[in-house]
């Protein structure tokens, strides 16, 4: 189902793609397939038959978005589908710098159309490159937390906190045993 969704949305961008300025050479064309694998620990296998390439695709690694149906639906439309790394902690800081991206683009407009975001994107990007922040792990909003943190103390290793420090008080000895309540 999702594939099928997928599908009809990359049909449509591909298509409202301009069409390439000059065919490549079948060689040429594989040679081009296969630079986007360079540098990949697992590669697939690509279709000898390949149409000109149109677009990039990142996904993520999830096995639906390996299936050989969809793979070479992909490759058939233009598409080289690649995966991001297993425990990538960079995507982290991509993400974060996408939020904060998005964040002054669009927030308070309302666009009317694809092409007014990424112009928007675009323009905001380039003014944060003409004066860029730094971007600081373990910066001063890990600081804050970490001291949140320590204003709490943890029960039994639950997860659950309180305010204030709980006594652990002791029953007598039953038994030779003693018990805490």
């Amino acid at each position: 189902m999702l594939h099928e969704w997928l599908k009809q949305e990359l049909a449509s961008v591909v298509q409202s793609l301009p069409t390439p300025a000059r065919l490549l050479k079948p060689e040429e064309n594989q040679r081009l397939w296969k630079s986007w694998q360079q540098g990949l620990k697992v590669r697939f296998t690509l279709p000898h038959d390949l149409p000109p390439l149109r677009m990039l695709l990142v996904m993520d690694n999830l096995v639906g978005h390996k299936t050989p149906q969809l793979v070479l639906w992909l490759c058939a439309h233009g598409i080289m589908p690649l995966y991001t790394p297993l425990g990538g902690s960079w995507l982290n800081m991509a993400e974060s710098i996408q939020r904060i991206l998005k964040r002054r683009a669009l927030e308070g407009h309302h666009p009317q159309t694809a092409y007014q975001i990424i112009e928007w994107l675009e323009a905001t990007a380039f003014g944060w490159n003409q004066q860029p922040t730094p971007f600081v792990w373990a910066g001063l909003r890990a600081q804050r937390r970490d001291r949140a943190r320590q204003r709490f103390h943890s029960l039994g290793g639950s997860g659950a906190c309180t305010h204030r420090p709980l006594r652990r008080t002791t029953i007598a000895k039953n038994n030779g045993n003693t018990h805490t309540k």
